[in-house]
């Protein structure tokens, strides 16, 4: 049986019925990593050992007959901006390569209590910030579905453990499209849930009013079982919502009559490509099938979201990133005097990307230039979720392409950082206006998968579990796996 192709829930159920244990799943897992990584190249940091033990403990447990949750001893992966308690965190910069955090994510304790089991730290663009994980400090990694095209970013690495049966499902992070574009480009699901749904105690951010910790999952029945473990308030987060959690389970239903789907005109424009369209397209003729009431919407300052998103989200990253000096923990290049240290240890840490935000976050905040750029992106920002609270006056959901075009090939776009920007054109929205956001796959087009992005009010996720989960139990176009696992 290959064990790493089934679902979490598949998984649960063997081990709840005694016909696979734990420590067995784990070095599954952890085999089939050896064999196919020097080719995916998904994980930053590998924890084996640790894995082992804890598989171990979560078999120990499930002998003396104790309720376990549906998530025990199932092999996972995080971003490696997520800390984790004991295990190196490096954000996939140089500037932390030794940095062991003291603590724990709040997402990352609880699934740890659910009885999860980390397999490692993914690859990701430099504190999230790129679309292809090549602007990673450490290495490129590669798209399951072509060895030589990038699996999206920021967080390829998570996207393309979860896709090359490496984890059975991973967190991830979302400030512009970082969990859902790399889904796309990988083939699985990725979601961000409403701002504020789950917790950020723990995430190392560069944009703290844009980015999520999210997760990357291959089925539906995944997604529900993870959210309802991982979504709550969260005491140790400013930014946690105080709103009663659901069980995500119910929202299962294999039923769209009814609903009201908006598609936003805006997204379908010349950008896209007309081979992602058509497969789009086609999603929307099945809804339409299925019961679902599909109709144009207009969401006139969309265009310029991407503007706004990248000054505010370089504004934050220049005040973030300033707490990586050298003095407290991290990278310390050694100089004369401090201020020199301070200097040689940045320009020597942070990568070319990086150093790119900053300057161009702190152009934005300076004198004479905060009122131009910065407080009018602000302005932006709310037009652009006034465009959400509108469509959604109408409509239950909107429907658009998560990405104008299939995965690219490494070093194609490296030196365009613009053309970089705008492969996440479609997935910036839906961070400024802090509402939730899933990529879910839908075919192949040349080979390479196609993401269908669904978004929801805040804190309606049950709704995009049900279109989601309607599509997936509909058609055959949702659960895709790359040459390696077939």
């Amino acid at each position: 049986m290959q064990l790493n192709t089934l679902s979490v829930h598949h998984l649960s159920e063997l081990m709840g019925k005694k016909e696979v244990s734990s420590e067995e799943l784990t070095r599954f897992y952890l085999e089939h990593i050896s064999r196919v990584e020097d080719k995916i190249k998904a994980f930053v940091t590998l924890t084996k050992e640790e894995a082992l033990a804890r598989a171990r403990a979560v078999d120990e447990r499930r002998a003396r007959g104790e309720e376990l949750s549906p998530l025990a001893g199932i092999p996972t992966a995080a971003g490696d901006n997520i800390c984790t308690r004991g295990v190196k965190t490096t954000c996939a910069s140089q500037i932390l390569y030794n940095f062991i955090p003291p603590y724990d994510a709040t997402v990352a304790g609880r699934l740890k209590g659910a009885g999860a089991i980390l397999v490692g730290k993914c690859n990701m663009d430099e504190f999230a910030m790129g679309s292809s994980t090549e602007n990673s400090g450490y290495f490129a990694t590669s798209n399951p579905f072509d060895f030589d095209a990038v699996p999206g970013g920021s967080g390829g690495g998570a996207a393309a453990a979860v896709a090359a049966g490496e984890a059975a499902f991973a967190l991830g992070t979302d400030a512009g499209g970082g969990i859902r574009q790399p889904a796309a480009f990988c083939g699985v699901i990725g979601f961000k849930p409403t701002y504020g749904y789950a917790s950020r105690f723990g995430l190392i951010s560069h944009v703290s009013s844009l980015g999520q910790i999210g997760v990357f999952t291959r089925d539906m029945t995944d997604l529900a079982l993870i959210l309802n473990e991982i979504c709550g308030h969260d005491d140790k987060d400013a930014t946690s919502a105080s709103v009663d959690v659901p069980d995500f389970r119910k929202s299962l239903v294999n039923d769209v009559k009814g609903l009201r789907i908006g598609l936003p005109g805006e997204y379908f424009g010349t950008d896209v490509s007309p081979r992602v369209a058509a497969k789009v397209r086609e999603a929307i003729v099945k809804l339409e099938e299925l019961g679902a009431v599909c109709e144009e919407v207009a969401m006139p300052h969309i265009e310029y979201a991407p503007a706004a998103h990248y000054i505010i989200s370089s504004a934050e990253a220049s005040s973030n990133l300033a707490r990586f000096d050298g003095i407290r923990h991290g990278l310390r290049v050694e100089a004369e005097d401090v201020l020199t240290m301070f200097k040689k240890t940045r320009g020597q840490g942070f990568g070319e990307e990086v150093k790119r935000r900053i300057m161009l976050g702190t152009f934005a905040l300076s004198a004479g230039n905060y009122e131009a750029y910065y407080v009018k992106a602000l302005k932006v920002r709310t037009l652009v979720k006034q465009d959400f609270d509108r469509a959604f006056e109408k409509f239950d959901c909107l429907l658009t392409p998560t990405s104008p075009a299939t995965p690219f090939k490494i070093g194609e776009k490296a030196g365009d950082p613009v053309a970089m920007y705008l492969s996440k054109v479609y997935t910036m929205p839906a961070n400024l206006a802090g509402v939730p956001a899933m990529s879910l796959p839908f075919g192949l087009v040349e080979g390479l998968p196609v993401g269908l992005q669904l978004m929801a009010r805040h804190f309606d996720e049950g709704t995009l579990l049900r279109v989601g989960y309607t599509l997936e139990q509909s058609t055959d176009q949702t659960r895709l796996k790359p040459g390696l696992l077939l």
